[in-house]
């Protein structure tokens, strides 16, 4: 089954049951994939988070009948499912910077605002083919420094750049004890929440077993799994990051829907080496943790 078809199916659903509780375990099942790779899969399909996703249609859907109809606020909250009517406030706020009386009474308004969403086309791979490498990684563990972000309204694209930039400029690694290679560093997104979207990235380096960690850090241990390990297009300073961005954008898009294979769940990480120092031909690779498919015929 193709993962278009799949994504479609489940906007179709969101659109016909804005009004009832929606999770994203439920919304999986409709994909009929399990619920972590459902949340990649979407996200990178589609731009944003599937329950940030659902929030906008919401309040996409309240604003139209704030606009076309005389129906109460609290009327409007409860009809696209949310639950309290501050809640409901809030984000109606944060989306069109307007609370919904202030909305439905601003009379210079010529139609109403609209929040929307479109399934993408899929990513264009600038003309090169990524075969990954299959391992298996045995267990590791890692000491380094962890944030607690979200996916939610992009954070996580403004936390993590300016995370490295606080762990590049001030060294930060140079405080990590007895690290297996000092010119190996990692990436690694963890303790993940599918539901409201947090997860902790962590910036470190692999040590043994059981190295004692220094105040301010974590330690994380992760089990022996199979990878699919993707290399980026070498690229310029200037242009590594968008590559790093496409390659991702590319697992997601192109290569599991083509492959038997979905994210286990649990960790992915970027490994950066000696090939990221100097300015041209940048390079990295994404390490995603892989299970066969769940989805159905």
């Amino acid at each position: 089954m193709e993962y278009v078809h799949c994504i479609k199916r489940t906007l179709d659903y969101i659109e016909e049951n804005l009004q009832e509780p929606l999770t994203l375990e439920q919304l999986a099942e409709v994909a009929q994939f399990s619920p972590f790779h459902f949340h990649r899969v979407f996200q990178a399909m589609v731009g944003e988070s599937v329950m940030d996703y659902v929030r906008k249609r919401r309040i996409t859907q309240a604003a139209e009948r704030l606009f076309y109809s005389n129906d109460k606020v609290i009327d409007i909250a409860f009809d696209v499912g949310f639950q309290y009517h501050e809640s409901f406030n809030r984000a109606f706020k944060k989306y069109y910077g307007v609370s919904p009386k202030s909305y439905r009474n601003a009379q210079q308004l010529s139609g109403p605002l609209r929040g929307k969403a479109y399934l993408p086309a899929n990513l264009e791979s600038g003309g090169f083919t990524m075969e990954p490498k299959m391992i298996t990684k045995p267990a590791f563990h890692l000491i380094g420094y962890g944030l607690k972000t979200k996916n939610q309204d992009g954070q996580n694209n403004q936390d993590i750049p300016e995370f490295w930039q606080q762990y590049i400029n001030n060294q930060l690694g140079l405080n990590i004890p007895k690290p297996l290679n000092k010119n190996v560093e990692l990436g690694v997104c963890t303790d993940f929440s599918p539901e409201t979207g947090e997860f902790v990235y962590v910036i470190g380096m692999e040590v043994k077993e059981g190295t004692d960690t220094p105040e301010g850090m974590v330690y994380k241990s992760f089990p022996e799994l199979d990878y699919a390990v993707f290399t980026t297009p070498e690229a310029d300073e200037e242009s590594f990051p968008s590559t790093i961005q496409s390659t991702w954008n590319y697992i997601f898009t192109e290569w599991f829907p083509q492959s038997s294979y979905e994210h286990r769940g649990t960790l992915d990480f970027e490994l950066y080496d000696e090939r990221c120092y100097g300015t041209e031909n940048k390079q990295m690779d994404i390490y995603i943790p892989i299970q066969p498919s769940i989805k159905k015929a």
